[in-house]
């Protein structure tokens, strides 16, 4: 799951010396000693690699039943490096698909509890002929590390177990009470995971969640990543007569779907960009003047964007940058379209059917039931007369998600990543959506702090995928910092909000 898609490599646009949170150096936290974490990372980095190429080379592909023994034991070796690190209390869990690997170590009632977040599973790694090196066979090369899962997640959440090693070796605990759920379905839409939450709501309860599955804007720049959309989405099925016919007997007589699909379609979204279904934007979070500057402030070149994606103008609604409208304006796309003749030269018929797939990215605080009703109310009133019209809605369907600037576990984690990488984090949102955010605070009551540090570039669910070992180097020495950090947040301050 990388939501974050960094921007062309220009300056920013606006606002560029601001600076969002005015992040003081991290305050010193129980034992926290940083020469003595730097040291031990670096003692122990070889070992840390050959460790993490070990796991790389389980085939743990969520989607392909073949797999299914590679996912049981990709599950069980992460379980024995739980382990390794010092976590006393590890379980593999059942969930009517995929095992969970558990864990937690409870320090004392009045600290912070931490519930840290990844996956296990992978993507399939198809076309295999675009590899230079065998996906499961791990590869240092350039200072990297090539394989399936090296940045999304299996890299990424290797950073936070490497990181509670070094609490353990070097405090004998961890600053804070932490749990760890890292589930094996996140690559095929983690459908047992509400159920898992719900069935488990005792065992898995802590004030704030750690996802160790995402990045940091690129390789030196770090970011807060805030936010990202909710999902709605619907099938149109329009039949007129009932089988094709023949254009020149019955054209100018009948109605034709596809023509009646195309104008539903373009009742939905005006020339300007904005989106004509009513009530659409009724609960629409505008975004304040504080959330513009710090969108303001993330580098982003439109002419390298536009040079990158082979287009010449960009496209969206009016009054918002393009930035803007990625990450924190509702979206309406038609995903597919059909009907008719398909094959090549020409077939003169008037089709009887047409269908087209849409779907909606949403922003706070819509809700995607609701819209999928309203939908469904626009097709119905813009019908035209001599077709049928059925909307069927997908499953999958997924609030979004934004966390409180001010949250008191963002502010920690912004200290740390400016100290760590010697520069402010910018704070971005994603316009992709990440179930597991809300599913975190809808079924367990905890916010989700992104803290991970996988590769963006690096070719997460393409071949070649890739982690900087620099990226490694300095996710494992954040995330020993933040968690020491976390200790100075009140348990009921994390929880508010």
């Amino acid at each position: 799951m990388m939501g974050v898609a960094a921007g062309g490599a220009g300056g920013g646009n606006g606002a560029a010396g601001r600076q969002p949170f005015g992040f003081a150096d991290i305050r010193e936290v129980g034992t926290l000693d940083v020469q003595a974490a730097d040291r031990y990372f670096t003692e122990n980095r070889d070992r840390h690699i050959a460790e993490l190429k070990e796991f790389l080379s389980i085939a743990s592909v969520s989607a392909l039943p073949q797999h299914r023994g590679d996912i049981v034991r990709a599950a069980e070796w992460l379980a024995a490096a739980l382990r390794r690190a010092g976590v006393p209390d590890v379980r593999i869990m059942e969930t009517g698909g995929h095992p969970v690997v558990f864990g937690q170590w409870p320090v004392a009632d009045h600290l912070p509890t931490a519930l840290i977040y990844g996956h296990y599973d992978v993507q399939p790694v198809d076309p295999l002929d675009l590899w230079e090196t065998p996906p499961f066979e791990p590869s240092l090369r350039d200072g990297r590390i090539y394989a399936r899962g090296a940045s999304d997640d299996k890299g990424a959440l290797y950073v936070a177990v490497k990181a509670v090693e070094a609490l353990s070796a070097l405090d004998g605990r961890p600053p804070i009470n932490l749990k760890f759920v890292f589930e094996g379905e996140e690559e095929i839409g983690s459908p047992a995971l509400p159920e898992f939450f719900r069935r488990h709501a005792g065992l898995l309860k802590a004030d704030v969640a750690v996802c160790a599955d995402g990045g940091q804007w690129d390789a030196d720049t770090p970011c807060l990543t805030v936010g990202s959309k909710g999902l709605a989405g619907i099938q149109i099925d329009v039949e007129g007569a009932n089988s094709d016919l023949h254009s020149g007997v019955h054209g100018g007589g009948v109605q034709n779907p596809i023509h009646a699909l195309v104008a539903i379609l373009a009742s939905m979204r005006g020339g300007d960009g904005r989106i004509q279904v009513e009530g659409f934007y009724d609960r629409v979070r505008d975004l304040t003047p504080e959330e513009r500057a710090d969108i303001a402030r993330v580098p982003f070149d439109e002419e390298e964007y536009k040079r990158s994606l082979g287009v010449d103008a960009l496209f969206g609604e009016a009054g918002y940058t393009t930035l803007e409208r990625q990450w924190a304006r509702p979206t309406l796309e038609v995903n597919g379209i059909w009907g008719g003749f398909q094959g090549e030269g020409v077939k003169t018929v008037l089709p009887s059917r047409a269908h087209a797939k849409i779907t909606c990215r949403l922003v706070p605080d819509q809700d995607p039931d609701e819209i999928i009703r309203l939908l469904e109310d626009h097709v119905r009133r813009h019908t035209p007369a001599g077709v049928r019209v059925t909307v069927r809605a997908f499953p999958g369907s997924a609030r979004p998600f934004l966390m409180p600037r001010e949250h008191p576990a963002l502010q920690a984690a912004g200290r740390v990543l400016a100290e760590v990488y010697g520069r402010e984090p910018l704070v971005v949102r994603t316009g992709g959506t990440i179930p597991v955010a809300e599913t975190f605070r809808s079924a367990l009551g905890m916010w989700m702090v992104f803290f991970a540090f996988g590769d963006h570039d690096g070719n997460m669910h393409a071949p070649n995928e890739f982690m900087r070992l620099s990226s490694f180097d300095r996710g494992v020495r954040a995330t020993y910092r933040y968690l020491h950090a976390l200790a100075g947040c009140r348990p009921e301050e994390l929880r508010a909000g």
